[in-house]
């Protein structure tokens, strides 16, 4: 393994923690076949398994198994999240699992009916460790997504083990799978992405795994025994083989530990390297300093092309007021730029035309680099919240077969929203290779991606989403909301459009 510090903006800044191997890596797309896969590696698990996110909910059902709440046996599998982790220990008793969620929110458990059940039963089992972390400054939040089993398998992305999460990638409408634990409302379709890794990548996901761990005021843990095991599920044929890995966080100083902005530099980075296209996927676009490397690219007189996937709107009134607003000023900001029309946003719909919620948090660059973790496309993202992002980078040394993987990857997920065959998106883009034309030219029936309509604004909302009072970039800022030296246009680089 080694450390590394990549160049963003004008100073020498970090922007990857660490670069290690990964003997197998492969990318998930949505999350029903994600649960799936994490019972199936669970399964495999001998010593430790590692579950951190943003929320949990052990109602969820996983895969397979019994799915009406019992008290497990040894013998039958439960598919129920809180009944299987009992259930497993159970079954491997060297077994160790240690679970890590935010800590807001933990009343709201109380109003999840059994999963104060689940929670009193992890509690008495000697070998289950459930913490809430509060390990960051009032206001931040514990937003990482990653899964380490025997510190030798992990996943990392942006799919978290809860409800509301669970969906194909048809999307179909009215989906009965697609319902909540506690009753049969069905919720909106739901996109999302996941990296698994293998190797010495899960090893340093696993380190930064202990070190939260420890830093929410956990019993420190050792490293596993080393074991030529791996919990990789045997259904998965590995879309990456003996491929680098880099990783990139995002923390905010916080009793005695630094601050890390290394996420928020990677994307600089990875804008400003872009020759040909861009394309990303993102819960949000908010950040400025994400729009003012997107403004500076799209002032060159050949710009790359920018497709960013975002969802219709965001979820819940206050995020709509702060993230909604924010991204219609910023896009404005950048059009007085984008002299070649090369920056679009679109919003994918299914086949009944229903908005896809998009909560997968992506990058790839030119095929050369693919990304995938928690960190979205806003400020709080960059320097409040916890953050993870894994990516592969085929320019890097060892790393040149990764190209076709990652080209299928980008034409899977063109497909996946346009509703066509990979194989139809493949020879769209070889006769012509813009994303916007085969978006523009693709049916505006069935499933399919919308050109983001901008809302207009009143005053009050320009002036909200203007000085970030909602997404600020420090945490300081959130004592200091009138402050004149916060804001989406205080860079200098963006005019604030009226």
């Amino acid at each position: 393994m080694t450390e590394h510090g990549g160049t963003a903006g004008d100073q020498e800044a970090p922007s990857v923690w660490r670069f290690a191997r990964a003997s197998r890596a492969h990318v998930v797309v949505d999350a029903a076949d994600y649960f799936a896969l994490m019972q199936t590696a669970m399964l495999r698990a001998r010593q430790r398994i590692m579950l951190i996110g943003w929320d949990f909910d052990t109602r969820i059902h996983l895969g397979t198994g019994r799915r009406i709440w019992h008290r497990p046996s040894k013998t039958e599998m439960p598919a129920r999240l809180g009944s299987f982790v009992v259930w497993l220990c159970r079954r491997t008793r060297e077994l160790e699992v240690r679970v890590l969620k935010w800590n807001f929110g933990a009343l709201k458990f109380i109003f999840r009916g059994s999963m104060v059940v689940d929670l009193i039963r992890w509690w008495l089992h000697r070998h289950i460790d459930f913490k809430f972390d509060a390990a960051h400054p009032l206001g931040c939040s514990h937003h990482q997504k990653v899964v380490v089993i025997d510190d030798t398998f992990a996943v990392c992305g942006g799919i978290d083990m809860t409800s509301d999460r669970w969906d194909t990638p048809e999307h179909r409408e009215d989906d009965e799978r697609r319902k909540m634990p506690w009753g049969r409302r069905v919720f909106p379709p739901w996109h999302d992405l996941s990296m698994l890794v293998e190797g010495d990548a899960a090893g340093a996901l696993a380190e930064l795994g202990r070190e939260r761990w420890r830093n929410a005021g956990g019993v420190p843990m050792e490293p596993c025994a080393p074991s030529r095991a791996t919990a990789w599920p045997a259904t998965i044929k590995a879309e990456f083989e003996d491929v680098e890995i880099g990783i990139a966080r995002t923390r905010a100083a916080w009793g005695g530990l630094g601050e890390l902005r290394e996420v928020e530099n990677l994307f600089i980075e990875h804008i400003r390297r872009a020759r040909r296209f861009i394309y990303a996927e993102s819960q949000y676009f908010a950040a400025r300093t994400i729009a003012e490397a997107i403004a500076e690219r799209m002032a060159e007189p050949d710009p790359p092309e920018i497709v960013l996937i975002n969802p219709l709107t965001a979820s819940g009134w206050l995020e709509q007021k702060a993230m909604d607003g924010a991204r219609a000023r910023l896009c404005h900001a950048i059009a007085e730029r984008d002299h070649r029309g090369r920056f679009r946003v679109y919003v994918p719909r299914n086949a009944a035309g229903t908005p896809i919620y998009v909560h997968s948090k992506m990058m790839i660059v030119d095929d050369e680099i693919v990304r995938i973790g928690s960190a979205n496309m806003n400020n709080r993202s960059l320097g409040l919240d916890s953050e993870c992002d894994v990516f592969i980078d085929a320019a890097r040394p060892g790393n040149g077969h990764a190209m076709p993987a990652i080209t299928r990857l980008r034409h899977r997920l063109l497909a996946e929203h346009l509703g066509l065959s990979v194989e139809a998106v493949e020879a769209a883009l070889a006769a012509d290779p813009s994303m916007i034309a085969l978006i523009e030219h693709s049916t505006k029936h069935g499933k399919r991606l919308d050109a983001l309509v901008l809302p207009p604004l009143s005053e009050a909302e320009k002036a909200v989403a203007d000085k970030a009072l909602l997404d600020p970039e420090r945490p300081e800022e959130l004592f200091e909301p009138f402050s004149k030296r916060r804001g989406l246009f205080r860079g200098g680089m963006l005019r604030r459009p009226r």
